[in-house]
């Protein structure tokens, strides 16, 4: 196929699966449309799905902007266990009985954990510290400082399933919803992990809209340029 005389240049609302990396999300776009300048926007755990914006050709310069839009997120979190990695990818490192999930000690917990709040950043995140990713440093023991984030967190729902919680959550940008499942166990005397996680939304745009990598892969490359949508002028959707 002969490229474009005018390198392609938009939005790509993918709705990733479980268990692949943002990266080879992009790496499914970038085969699709035979083109390297493609970047993402929030990265996505393996373990969650949901939707991934992607970022293709002088799009890619909206990134930064985009990070801040607000994220809506469903999932669940187990009460009982908690893992290395603080969802349910890792191997359980601390037990303990699960707490009683009563509708008072769930308000309290959810109260504790809404609003303006500073969460631990997870030992396996992409963070960087002195230019290497943490995770790389937790996989080799490398002891690490505890790293904090000022972030804003609003619950839009959640039920009781004993012995889980299912929620819906609305954050800003750069929320570790992993950490709120772990921070939450302790807080109610307890352990606890995230077992489920799927992103609903980033700002206005919503996984609704979006194509899932079965459709990708059936697509030709002129079937997924025209799925590209325009940058916002402001650069994203709030």
């Amino acid at each position: 196929m002969l490229p474009p005389a005018v390198p392609p240049s938009g939005l790509f609302l993918l709705d990733k699966p479980k268990g692949i990396t943002s990266h080879d999300a992009v790496d499914l776009l970038r085969r699709k449309l035979h083109f390297r300048r493609i970047g993402h926007c929030g990265t996505l755990d393996p373990m969650a799905t949901g939707l991934l914006i992607m970022l293709v050709g002088s799009a890619t310069s909206s990134q930064s902007a985009m990070q801040g839009s607000a994220k809506v997120y469903g999932g669940s979190i187990l009460f009982g266990s908690e893992t290395d990695t603080w969802d349910a990818e890792g191997k359980v490192v601390e037990t303990a009985p699960p707490p009683a999930l009563d509708q008072e000690s769930v308000r309290k917990a959810v109260e504790a954990f809404s609003g303006k709040i500073t969460q631990t950043v997870p030992p396996y995140s992409a963070v960087r510290l002195g230019g290497k990713h943490m995770y790389k440093l937790a996989r080799h023991n490398v002891e690490m400082p505890v790293v904090k984030r000022d972030v804003d967190v609003k619950w839009l729902s959640w039920s009781v399933k004993a012995p889980s919680l299912d929620f819906e959550i609305e954050c800003t940008g750069g929320t570790y919803i992993r950490s709120i499942a772990c921070e939450m166990g302790r807080f109610m005397g307890s352990r606890a992990h995230l077992t489920a996680l799927r992103r609903l939304s980033i700002g206005t745009w919503n996984v609704k809209d979006a194509i899932t990598a079965e459709q990708l892969a059936a697509m030709t490359p002129e079937a997924a340029l025209a799925r590209l949508v325009p940058v916002p002028a402001e650069g994203a959707r709030a």
